[in-house]
């Protein structure tokens, strides 16, 4: 069995991009385990606090270091990712020489009501994450444009179109990680 966490960089009751998370869970082979990374309570990262580690944080990272990927979900805020990923990232790569993302296979999705979905933010994410030694799958990429009903209350995708391009997605990450986990 492997494990994929999610770091969802919104915490918002109703987020799209926590909906497109859940969605995307649903999509992985019955051998991939889905873990969804707790950002809520983790306090903002300053070295001040590294010893003691918050709890929250030693959480966190447990569930990152005990995945086999990491797939980030990532809303668009200023052409860039929110504060709440940054700081999570932060905390993952720290203190110096214990970070939990080295090595870490990563994808990038995000979703937005416009056009160009979370294509700059993504492209902040991947700067970061290859600074942090992340292989991250290039391609396909997915630039979703959130469209009401997009997703249904349990989860699921309701448009066939959009469900089967996540869908192509989800196999090529898969087949991805084998070759680079």
């Amino acid at each position: 069995m492997k494990t994929i966490a999610f770091v969802v960089g919104s915490i918002r009751q109703g987020s799209l991009n926590q909906q497109l998370a859940v969605a995307v869970s649903h999509l992985l082979p019955a051998d991939y385990e889905a873990v969804f990374a707790d950002l809520s309570q983790l306090p903002m990262y300053n070295q001040d606090n590294e010893a003691p580690t918050p709890e929250a944080v030693l959480d966190f990272k447990k569930v990152i270091a005990a995945s086999d990927a990491v797939i980030f979900v990532t809303p668009e805020y200023n052409r860039s990712i929110p504060a709440l990923l940054k700081n999570a990232i932060d905390h993952g790569s720290r203190p110096y020489g214990s970070s939990v993302w080295q090595g870490k296979p990563a994808g990038i999705l995000g979703t937005s009501p416009g056009a160009l979905g979370t294509a700059l933010a993504q492209q902040h994410l991947r700067n970061i994450l290859s600074c942090l030694n992340m292989p991250v799958m290039s391609q396909p990429d997915v630039y979703l444009q959130y469209h009401d009903n997009t997703f249904d209350t349990d989860g699921h995708i309701t448009n066939d179109s959009t469900k089967a391009y996540l869908e192509g997605w989800v196999n090529q990450f898969v087949e991805w990680v084998k070759h680079n986990g």
